[in-house]
């Protein structure tokens, strides 16, 4: 049998266990924890596919009903409803951007707004009933007006990515103009168009196209106007 080699003068056994590489396996999650997940998950969908069905309202007993558990089950993993509406704003967000892309900054600025627009159309549309759902119980749950929040801010990154040159053209103006954005391309005025004018998905998309490029040429008209008034004052 080989001798086993002396460490180094003065290392610490500390020192020499700190140096070999953890080969512990990491824990798999157990039965019951995976058991737990599925079911949290079952409920969160269920409640997400009500909505997008058109119950805009769904119960607790609906909800159970759907996911196949019992209502003891439905509150033990969700002691109220704001905490299912935070983990449905969670799956929401999740849809949404299920197939999103930043739109490059470089396009030219009609093909960056038709692009834009018709992605953003598309994700509005996808979680149009969740959406509507929300809207309604918006005033009384501050986890639904936390979703939304989330949502726009999201959105105004988007935005942000999108037409960085526009709003580096707005200098003192920028927040106003990414606020103008908003506006344009957010769930009310998405709602609007679609449920208020009853327009169809594409008219509505043409809408917030038109909305969205008077807007960003106003900007450069704007920005225009102010250096030939500095070239007319030198």
């Amino acid at each position: 049998m080989t001798s086993r080699q002396a460490p180094p003068s003065g290392q610490r056994a500390s020192d020499r266990s700190a140096e070999r590489p953890d080969r512990s396996p990491e824990r798999a999650p157990d039965g019951r924890t995976l058991r737990s997940q599925r079911t949290r998950s079952a409920i969160v969908d269920a409640n997400m596919a009500l909505m997008m069905e058109g119950n805009l309202r769904p119960t607790a007993a609906q909800v159970a009903e759907r996911a196949d558990v019992s209502l003891r089950t439905l509150w033990s993993h969700f002691p109220d409803l704001e905490s299912l509406f935070a983990a449905t704003g969670e799956k929401t967000l999740q849809v949404q951007y299920a197939h999103h892309s930043v739109i490059p900054a470089d396009q030219a600025l009609e093909d960056r707004v038709r692009a834009f627009c018709r992605q953003r159309a598309t994700m509005l549309e996808s979680i149009a009933g969740a959406s509507r759902a929300a809207q309604l119980r918006l005033p009384f749950s501050e986890q639904l007006r936390r979703n939304r929040r989330r949502h726009n801010e999201r959105l105004r990154t988007d935005i942000g990515q999108t037409f960085a040159p526009e709003i580096a053209l707005a200098g003192g103006a920028a927040d106003e103009l990414v606020s103008a954005l908003l506006v344009a391309c957010t769930w009310p005025a998405w709602m609007g168009a679609r449920d208020d004018l009853h327009l169809s998905v594409e008219e509505a998309t043409r809408v917030m196209e038109r909305t969205v490029m008077a807007i960003l040429k106003d900007v450069r008209a704007t920005a225009g106007q102010a250096d030939q008034g500095g070239q007319d004052s030198e």
